[in-house]
């Protein structure tokens, strides 16, 4: 198998939920915590992760992180527009304390990096609450419109959810952090370049006979025929 970095859930059996599913299917995530279209997947993303016939690995790719880019009237007014069509396709809820709290929030950074850094850091802990980990921080600024683009609103959310090593590890990132954090990225990315992926989100199937790309539009429908385009050859 090629690079599949940070493991979420496992499974090496099969049961009525994963009937269809072969054995050890290993399914990677491309995302990044401030998308709006991968806040849109989480459902189905979320369903995956608990179905026992799928071993789902995380890979957040840094999409936005480290950019540099920071909120002003301009970016805002497309972000809400977009998140708009995400609600009405996918039912996910945009609420008017995110638009005011984060969008309102001129100057602020649109940065992913403390939520990026922050997964790897319950990676490295807890990692099998890395999953639930990142719907809740999409959900604390989608929904409940706290500023997830500063460390200090992800380390608290983090101690919220009584992870305290991660959220240490976070307010002080040691070296065996950066260089974990520094690896996945790269390895994200290098199967976006392998794959041809062109953005976020996306999942790569695993097989013995190659990696395969489903495309982000996958994900927005019925998780069963979802399953069944995983399942196919």
């Amino acid at each position: 198998m090629s690079d599949a970095p940070g493991r979420s859930q496992a499974s090496s059996h099969r049961s009525p939920q994963g009937e269809g599913i072969p054995v050890g299917t290993t399914v990677t995530y491309l995302f990044d915590p401030l998308c709006g279209w991968c806040y849109g997947a989480s459902p189905a993303i979320q369903r995956l992760g608990q179905h026992s016939g799928i071993t789902l690995e995380l890979a957040p790719t840094g999409l936005f992180a480290d950019g540099g880019r920071r909120m002003d009237a301009a970016f805002a007014e497309f972000a809400w527009s977009n998140d708009q069509r995400i609600a009405q396709l996918t039912g996910q809820r945009f609420t008017e304390a995110y638009r005011q709290n984060v969008l309102g929030r001129h100057g602020s950074p649109f940065d992913s990096t403390s939520m990026t850094l922050a997964l790897t850091a319950v990676s490295l802990t807890e990692p099998q609450r890395e999953l639930g980990v990142l719907k809740a921080l999409q959900e604390a600024r989608y929904v409940a419109g706290l500023d997830t683009g500063h460390a200090p609103v992800v380390g608290a959310l983090l101690r919220g959810l009584g992870l305290e090593a991660a959220a240490d590890r976070l307010a002080a990132p040691d070296a065996a952090l950066r260089e974990r954090h520094a690896a996945r990225l790269g390895q994200a990315r290098r199967l976006m370049r392998t794959l041809g992926a062109q953005g976020v989100p996306g999942l790569v199937v695993h097989r013995a006979s190659g990696d395969r790309l489903l495309g982000g539009q996958t994900l927005y429908g019925d998780v069963d025929q979802l399953i069944g385009q995983i399942v196919a050859g």
